[in-house]
């Protein structure tokens, strides 16, 4: 299974990168948004786990334009902000779930272990 990290914070990225390695997940990273865009075109991903505020392209451009690609892979979105709006909003473009930083890893590998239980 191949997941893709897009997330500009590196403690966090190689955090999430070395528990879903250590899971026996193949890992992808984006550091911006278009980096992630870029990967997801042309890659075949299974699963993303994407910031909300990252340069160059926002995770719910992410989600915008794995819809346009005609592609349907979960996405977990991560953000330090927990307003209902920011929420809703990444609901609303199609995420699959959304977790508040600072978050568990542990926890993290539960909701994907539960995302792609139902592909």
């Amino acid at each position: 299974m191949l997941i893709l990290i897009a997330e500009d914070d590196e403690l966090i990225l190689k955090t999430v990168e070395h528990k879903l390695k250590k899971e026996g997940y193949e890992v992808l990273i984006a550091r911006n948004g278009k980096e992630a865009i870029d990967l997801i075109e042309v890659t075949d991903i299974d699963l993303v786990i994407s910031d909300i505020m990252m340069p160059f392209a926002s995770g719910t451009e992410i989600l915008s334009a794995i819809r346009s690609f005609g592609k349907n892979i979960p996405v977990i979105m991560l953000s330090g902000l927990g307003q209902e709006e920011v929420v809703l909003d990444a609901f609303n473009l199609g995420a699959a779930d959304f977790m508040v930083k600072p978050f568990s890893p542990t926890e993290l590998i539960l909701r994907i272990k539960r995302l792609t239980a139902q592909k």
